[in-house]
């Protein structure tokens, strides 16, 4: 269930990823909050989650490319620190009491184009640091860390809350990054084929980006399952991500709970997903990986339909961790898939359009939600989004059998 842990640079990255991830969702706790506190608008909870994502609508795969191209080690530890540097100004910033909204937007924005840039590099680099044999584990095991993370982060976010205030989330967040860095410094291996030099040189050819970005769409183009995982992530991105940064209004507005409450909600989800996680990391190299892409969205979707229209505080908190669970089970497969079903040349690229997917789907899928939560309410609009998925998902497994099969 742990073997990958056997490899000494997937454990250093795994237990830095781990301390970072942690440190980014006591941020993400305490800054729907802030927004809320500031705003009093759904709708600018809506715009800072499309501030946060909007760059990976350009960047990522650009991304994908450098992940291709250059040392996908260094370019993790330059966008990491960037983005711990984003998070110690905000907290500076609200310390000082000087903070706005508009402030918040724009260091949003700083961080996501960190993550656009560096998430392919983080995808791939998995594979770069246990090989064929152990990457489905290594897959499993990094999605566990992450759940990990959001279990964790929120519930530290509610005790640093009480001790430190805000302005201490965000400035533990800063600090958590220095640790992925560290780890990072640590790794060492070889990749075949990318030495330094032979980047520099294929980055300052003459065409080679457009050229290998083109040669990356023309790959996914022509394989149709590659393709089809690829849009059933944009399509739960789109109508189903939103829920995270609409859930301090459930908070606040439907449960009457503080940002402690917050906490909880958000961490619920969080369990669900952690349980998916080591779910798939003990079933191991498991067959009919297809049906869990397309079961685990339908119950996300499902759940979040149900979560969404509740108004019991107990069966809110049943549904979130039922989500999480879905929702993991889909995605870390499709992960799974797809490093699976790609060539290693394309990995990077890949990795890319993958993000791309979930990451260039989520700020529309932002702007719509917070646009339509103004006139129709949060629950009502998470609620049609969850259908819509639901459908989506429902039509896809009975008309593609090749997906099925997978």
């Amino acid at each position: 269930m742990f073997r990958s842990l056997r490899h000494r640079n997937f454990r250093l990255f795994w237990s830095g990823a781990f301390l970072s991830n942690t440190g980014t969702w006591m941020q993400a706790v305490a800054q729907g909050w802030l927004v809320l506190q500031l705003s009093n608008s759904p709708f600018w909870l809506g715009v800072d989650g499309f501030m946060a994502t909007a760059p990976g609508m350009v960047l990522t795969l650009a991304g994908g490319v450098f992940a291709d191209l250059i040392d996908r080690r260094k370019l993790l530890i330059y966008t990491q620190a960037v983005a711990g540097l984003s998070a110690l100004t905000l907290g500076v910033l609200v310390m000082t009491h000087v903070v706005h909204i508009w402030m918040i937007l724009c260091l949003s924005f700083v961080t996501g184009c960190c993550m656009a840039l560096a998430g392919p590099s983080y995808m791939a680099l998995v594979f770069d640091l246990v090989g064929h044999e152990d990457l489905a584990n290594a897959i499993a095991l990094n999605s566990t860390q992450f759940q990990l993370a959001r279990v964790l982060g929120p519930v530290f976010a509610g005790i640093g809350f009480k001790l430190f205030g805000l302005a201490g989330c965000f400035i533990a967040n800063g600090i958590s990054s220095v640790f992925v860095v560290v780890a990072l410094l640590m790794v060492k291996f070889d990749r075949p084929g990318a030495t330094d030099g032979e980047a520099r040189r294929s980055v300052k050819q003459k065409g080679v980006f457009i050229g290998d970005l083109v040669a990356g769409l023309r790959y996914v183009a022509r394989r149709p399952r590659v393709s089809t995982l690829l849009m059933i992530s944009a399509v739960t991105s789109l109508f189903g991500a939103p829920y995270i940064y609409m859930t301090p209004v459930f908070a606040r507005d439907v449960f009457h709970l503080g940002e402690t409450g917050l906490a909880v909600l958000m961490g619920m989800a969080g369990a669900g997903a952690l349980f998916g996680a080591l779910f798939l990391a003990y079933l191991g190299g498991f067959r009919r990986k297809g049906w869990f892409v397309l079961g685990g969205d339908l119950g996300f979707a499902l759940c979040l339909i149900l979560f969404s229209l509740s108004t019991h505080l107990g069966m809110s908190l049943f549904f979130l961790f039922a989500l999480g669970f879905g929702i993991v089970c889909s995605v870390a497969v499709t992960n799974m898939l797809l490093q699976k079903l790609v060539t290693d040349e394309m990995r990077g690229r890949v990795m890319s359009m993958f993000m791309l997917s979930f990451v260039g789907a989520m700020p529309i899928g932002n702007l719509i939600a917070g646009s339509a939560s103004q006139r129709f309410g949060v629950p009502h609009t998470l609620a049609t989004g969850g259908a819509i998925i639901a459908i989506f998902v429902a039509t896809l497994a009975a008309r593609s059998p090749q997906l099925r099969e997978l």
